[in-house]
């Protein structure tokens, strides 16, 4: 997942609230030498210089960064100059430098390193950093500069990147509400300071009903199943929550856990199972997130009718791939029958496993995992725990990740210690290329805390960018359960995945070769940046690249032909749930965001009606297979970036797919192939239009047939 609070991204989500004479602060000598986010890094490439930074520092810089920007941008908006491309466009791309500098690091950390203080600061800052992007976004005199640009645009001589500036820029200002009658306009700033409250409140509170649910369990036998090592972390976590003797299972981000493959009480995996899927729903109490969701329904719905759309859905996908929400619903519903089909027949089998195991009744959510497992071992002869001990995580990093990166890509990875990290456990890496030059530098996050969101993601601390003198800083940030003391990191089969999926994004950043922060990296359409991401996930089971990391952590030995056969083919099984659970929550995501204000529920025992309405809309009410997820805990879209956006997992798979079936038909590793992946997809950013960048490299444009082999569905 590309993490959706950088920066970057501030400009594209219009956050709202009017920036006041409060932020107009002192940025002399002494304030400047006390806080350390005011001044560029002197570490390699600006790292951030996190031994120095404390809470303290945040709200401060943030308020002298805004007056800095406003400074700047009221500079070019009352220019008296001709509008220029050099004077208004480049000149806006040079504003910003301390906030964006701030907000970087600032808003990583709220993700995954947090604090109750950290909280405070984002809750208090985000509607102000909302106004002060509003203010530049509804600036009518900047905007008058802009239009008159873009009315020129086709006398200007501009080359390509010029021109995707010019277009990216002005339509930013034309969704923003730049071209609205002041009464719109306010109203606008209005919705965007309740929104920008209400995502900040979700993703705290999400993050507070992930450690509420957590499970606590008295006695170790009810933990029979799982390996003794995943018993100590169990002993270890409540240890660590004062519940010494005790065990604690940590709930994930999505619907399913992957605990319960191995839990063999029922019991015990319903009460796992439940305390994940009803998650902030303010039972006992407790967290409620429905009533937020309600609100941002609603927002969201109201502003897009501001804007001239029909829903948010319209609007949010206007300026994506599929451009409009009848596309992306075509794409989902036409694979609902195959993918039904596919899960009621996988259905049947766990069923029969069941049965034979003395289980009465239907197929429940809670036992789909477990028995699906065991249908696993029968039909592949393969058991995910036998597997594990080949996949250590420091192998499965430098003999897996880097070790297929270096290859396609021609780079190397050097781990350094001299640069200070957010948190302990967090390692950095100098990427460089074959003649030994930098590109960039890397920080790799993998382990669970508690200070940190579920999930996993890629953002960046610094954006290359030719005009800025910038080289890129990235990290990537996962959630691999920590094993117990003198122990080692043993990881699934997916987490591989996702650790090569995670370092595809970071590479889209690091290899990133344009002159426009705005146009850098992973700042491209959201159904298009999960495809280069995507694509790597298919590396982790290329027969070379896993004899080379799949080493046992004891003996060094190699994983068994048998096995490594055994595994990739099992790697297909159980499809049909994931591509269905998949298919939900993205059916979801597009049902409420379709909606408009008024038929947006009213009260929060709503939200559950809606969510089974909208199910059986779409037909996808399965009952054995829940949504990946549910409304209530559905970061991607009420927190994150992605509304009305999930879909675009999918619509990235079928590029990942196909041109992973096309570099192997190239000769996979030993071919140039990877190389012209970096030259045409990872180095373009957003300096090329999408499509034809895929074109560029691929020679045609997608087929579905390599999506659906590669999900086992055809």
């Amino acid at each position: 997942m590309l993490a959706t609070f950088s920066i970057s991204r501030w400009y594209v989500r219009q956050l709202a609230l009017l920036v006041t004479g409060c932020l107009l602060v002192s940025t002399g000598s002494s304030m400047k030498a006390e806080n350390p986010l005011l001044s560029k890094s002197p570490l390699f490439l600006e790292a951030p210089v996190f031994s120095d930074i404390k809470v303290e520092h945040y709200k401060p810089a943030f308020e002298v960064g805004m007056a800095e920007q406003k400074k700047e941008i009221e500079a070019i908006a009352n220019s008296t100059e001709k509008p220029t491309f050099d004077n208004t466009l480049v000149a806006m791309e040079r504003t910003g430098e301390t906030l964006k500098r701030v907000a970087a690091i600032f808003f990583n950390l709220t993700n995954s390193h947090t604090s109750p203080e950290l909280q405070a600061v984002e809750e208090e800052i985000a509607p102000i950093l909302s106004s002060h992007f509003d203010d530049i976004n509804l600036n009518k005199k900047l905007f008058a500069r802009m239009q008159a640009i873009w009315n020129d645009r086709n006398i200007l001589e501009l080359n390509e990147e010029q021109k995707r500036l010019l277009e990216e820029q002005y339509q930013s200002f034309v969704r923003a509400g730049a071209m609205l009658d002041d009464a719109a306009q306010q109203r606008v700033r209005q919705i965007n300071e309740e929104m920008s409250k209400l995502t900040t409140q979700f993703q705290n509170n999400l993050l507070a009903a992930t450690k509420e649910r957590a499970v606590i369990v008295d006695d170790v036998k009810q933990l029979d199943g799982m390996s003794d090592a995943e018993i100590a972390a169990a002993a270890e976590a409540a240890k660590q929550k004062g519940q010494e003797g005790k065990y604690l299972i940590s709930i994930t981000n999505t619907t399913r856990q992957p605990i319960l493959t191995s839990l063999k009480n029922r019991d015990l995996r319903k009460k796992v199972w439940e305390a994940s899927a009803y998650r902030a729903m303010g039972q006992n109490g407790g967290v409620d997130n429905r009533p937020l969701v309600i609100k941002l329904a609603k927002l969201r719905a109201e502003k897009a009718t501001l804007l001239g759309f029909a829903s948010h859905a319209e609007y949010a996908l206007q300026n994506q791939m599929a451009k409009k929400p009848e596309a992306a619903f075509k794409m989902l519903s036409d694979l609902v029958p195959q993918v039904l089909a596919k899960a009621k027949a996988e259905s049947k089998e766990i069923q029969e496993f069941m049965n034979a195991d003395g289980v009465a009744g239907d197929v429940q959510p809670w036992d789909w995992e477990y028995y699906a497992e065991k249908v696993r071992k029968a039909k592949y002869d393969f058991d995910e725990s036998l597997i594990k001990p080949y996949f250590e995580l420091d192998s499965v990093l430098k003999n897996g990740v880097f070790y297929t990166f270096g290859r396609l890509y021609n780079v190397s990875f050097r781990e350094r210690t001299d640069l200070p990290v957010y948190c302990e456990g967090v390692r950095v890496f100098d990427v460089l290329n074959k003649d030994g030059s930098v590109i960039g530098v890397f920080y790799a996050d993998y382990i669970e805390r508690d200070s940190k969101r579920g999930g996993a993601w890629m953002d960046s601390f610094v954006n290359q960018s030719r005009l800025l003198g910038q080289k890129p800083v990235v990290v990537n940030v996962m959630n691999i359960s920590k094993a117990a003391p003198g122990e080692p990191v043993l990881m699934s089969l997916d987490q591989v995945q996702t650790m090569f999926h995670e370092l595809g994004h970071g590479v889209h950043g690091l290899f990133s070769k344009v002159e426009y922060p705005t146009l850098s990296g992973t700042s491209v359409p959201r159904d298009f940046v999960e495809f280069p991401s995507t694509v790597h996930e298919d590396w982790a089971i290329d027969p070379v690249v896993l004899k080379n990391y799949a080493r046992h952590y004891k003996t060094g030995e190699t994983i068994p032909q048998e096995m490594l056969e055994r595994a990739i083919a099992a790697s297909k099984f159980n499809k049909g749930f994931d591509t269905l659970e998949y298919l939900s929550a993205a059916l979801l995501d597009l049902g409420w965001h379709s909606m408009k204000a008024d038929d947006v529920p009213t009260s929060p025992e709503d939200v559950e009606k809606t969510e089974a309405a909208l199910l059986a809309k779409y037909g996808v009410n399965f009952a054995p297979v829940p949504p990946r997820y549910r409304t209530q805990y559905f970061a991607h879209v009420w927190s994150g970036g992605y509304s009305a956006g999930y879909y675009a997992y999918l619509w990235s798979e079928v590029l990942a797919a196909d041109a992973f079936a096309y570099m192997a038909t190239q000769g996979g590793l030993e071919s140039n192939s990877g190389m012209e992946f970096r030259e045409k997809i990872l180095s373009r950013g957003a300096t090329r239009e999408v499509m034809q960048q895929y074109r560029d490299f691929r020679g045609s444009d997608p087929k579905v047939e390599a999506l659906l082999e590669r999900r086992g569905l055809k």
